[in-house]
């Protein structure tokens, strides 16, 4: 059985994803920062539920060695939680967006390592976006380019960049990082855009499920890669 981990996976990606790689018969923990919604996620799913909050050292530290406990190991990560920190621009706000986007991540994948360490074939994924690509903000015909979202945008250049640097570092375990398409979820509910949750986590699944030869330190979406 393929024992997956998955971060903010009460709702929206995170939860398709988790119902997906459910479907394909891994044994899922959804992490949440809040219990009474993920705990009501994961009994809905079939799933096993770990209190995770990606800001907290303590949450993150216990929620894996849950996993340890219970498994010995963790075969995929996906690294899902985060926050769109649209709205006023200033100093505490950008430290939520980072510590939820990119140090969260950082959190998360160093209290797994060991336990990726003791599976055949772990995988890493960031779900990140295109709009912390420098190609895509700049270019007029993508629809990034007007997309108004600072604190978003910078968190998840440097989620892409610290996906780079752990395929750099971690040479036995694959990291990728995806653009999982415009999404109507609760991050963009503001803006009336994006399709299904469903259709975008298929785009994780695919990543999450690359046979042992696969790619890592790649950005992809549902095309393939992505200039970044």
């Amino acid at each position: 059985m393929t024992v997956t981990l998955i971060t903010g996976a009460n709702k929206g990606i995170g939860f398709e994803t988790a119902k997906q790689l459910l479907e394909l018969g891994h044994v899922v923990y959804i992490g949440a920062r809040d219990a009474e919604r993920g705990e009501k996620a994961a009994a809905a799913l079939g799933a096993r539920f770990v209190q995770l909050d990606v800001t907290d050292d303590a949450s993150v530290k216990s929620a894996l060695a849950t996993i340890d406990s219970a498994e010995g190991r963790l075969d995929i990560l996906v690294n899902n939680a985060g926050i769109l920190a649209d709205g006023v621009l200033d100093g505490p706000t950008a430290l939520r967006a980072f510590d939820t986007n990119a140090v969260g991540i950082v959190r998360v994948t160093e209290a797994a390592l060991p336990l990726l360490r003791k599976s055949s074939a772990p995988t890493v994924v960031t779900v990140s976006s295109s709009a912390g690509s420098f190609w895509a903000v700049t270019n007029p015909d993508r629809p990034e380019f007007n997309l108004p979202l600072a604190l978003y945008s910078a968190s998840k250049s440097a989620a892409t960049m610290l996906t780079v640097q752990y395929a750099k570092s971690q040479p036995g375990i694959r990291f990728n990082a995806v653009e999982p398409g415009t999404t109507a979820t609760d991050l963009t509910a503001a803006f009336g855009i994006g399709r299904t949750p469903e259709e975008s986590a298929r785009v994780v699944v695919r990543l999450a499920t690359l046979d042992a030869d696969g790619p890592t330190g790649t950005f992809q979406d549902e095309n393939g890669e992505v200039p970044w």
